[in-house]
């Protein structure tokens, strides 16, 4: 399970220092491509191969505009030996990723942020809008 907040700088190489702590839970490889709120999202290959059959198992009619957001702008991602993944500059352009980056553990899946937009999401959540979230789910 990922779990913690980690803050680190992207190089001007567009490369990023992945969390130790992360990188063995997603393996060697893992799978890098944009997401809900602005920010990157990172998938381990399990998760990845989950994600791809279930948009298999339906209608691609219901599904194309999933894939298109999806697919368009995955990488497949190898740390180098310092830990760090190189993100494309699409890929950074959808996150606004100019130097400041926090990285995210959302069970099993990490989270890529600008900082600042982070903190910013961070403070837009208040406790009401968490108790009404966990009581949908019957939390």
């Amino acid at each position: 399970m990922l779990m913690g907040e980690y803050n680190y700088a992207i190089d001007d190489k567009g490369r990023l220092n992945f969390p130790a702590k992360f990188r063995e839970k997603m393996g060697a490889e893992f799978v890098v491509t944009r997401w809900l709120d602005d920010c990157l999202v990172a998938f381990p290959e399990d998760e990845w191969q989950r994600i791809t059959e279930l948009l298999a198992a339906r209608s691609i009619v219901k599904t194309r505009d999933i894939q298109r957001f999806l697919y368009a702008a995955a990488e497949q991602v190898t740390p180098d030996k310092q830990g760090r993944i190189l993100l494309g500059p699409a890929l950074r352009a959808h996150a606004g990723l100019q130097k400041d980056v926090t990285v995210i553990g959302v069970g099993g899946h990490a989270e890529i942020w600008d900082t600042a937009a982070w903190q910013k999401k961070q403070a837009s959540l208040s406790s009401e809008d968490i108790e009404a979230a966990m009581a949908e789910l019957d939390f």
